[in-house]
């Protein structure tokens, strides 16, 4: 059976979404604009967590990650500034209502590049806070120096280095 790609778009609701009707046929300046502009995101600047203890996790973030505060809007929400990222710090309610994640469930993993010899000066650092660190810092397979740890909603954070 030979598909064409309007029907392989189609069936992914792509035709939908970029304005495509049934039947019509685009131009390829139109299909090459309508499939790429979500291509060409290039940043991921701001990262919300949504946490189960706002005081234990703002305690974290800014004093054993020290992560300078960018701003505090309100309680439950404030913003640290992570290179040119923002890491935003809120509680669930405020926007979305979805129910919280259950404890002792991963929710995100976070990964924030260092330099190679700072991977154990990072472990160093963290055990010294009393952190507890998942795998301390281990050369992997794919090229990156890394250690592991977790924050107090059980996130999983990683430090890595390029080598």
């Amino acid at each position: 059976m030979i598909v064409n790609r309007r029907e392989i778009l189609s069936t992914f609701g792509v035709a939908a979404a970029t304005g495509i009707q049934s039947g019509a046929v685009a131009s390829g300046s139109e299909r090459i604009n309508e499939m790429t502009v979500l291509s060409r995101i290039r940043n991921l600047d701001v990262v919300a967590l949504f946490a189960r203890d706002m005081p234990a996790m703002r305690r974290f973030y800014e004093d054993v990650m020290e992560f300078p505060l960018e701003r505090e809007l309100y309680p439950e929400w404030v913003e640290y500034r992570v290179g040119s990222s923002l890491v935003v710090m809120t509680r669930l309610g405020l926007m979305f209502h979805d129910a919280p994640t259950p404890p002792g469930s991963l929710s995100v993993m976070l990964a924030f590049k260092v330099a190679p010899k700072q991977v154990d000066e990072c472990a160093a650092a963290l055990v010294a806070k009393g952190i507890k660190l998942e795998s301390p810092p281990t050369d992997q397979p794919w090229q990156h120096r890394t250690l592991f740890f977790r924050d107090p909603d059980g996130n999983v954070l990683e430090i890595y280095a390029d080598i």
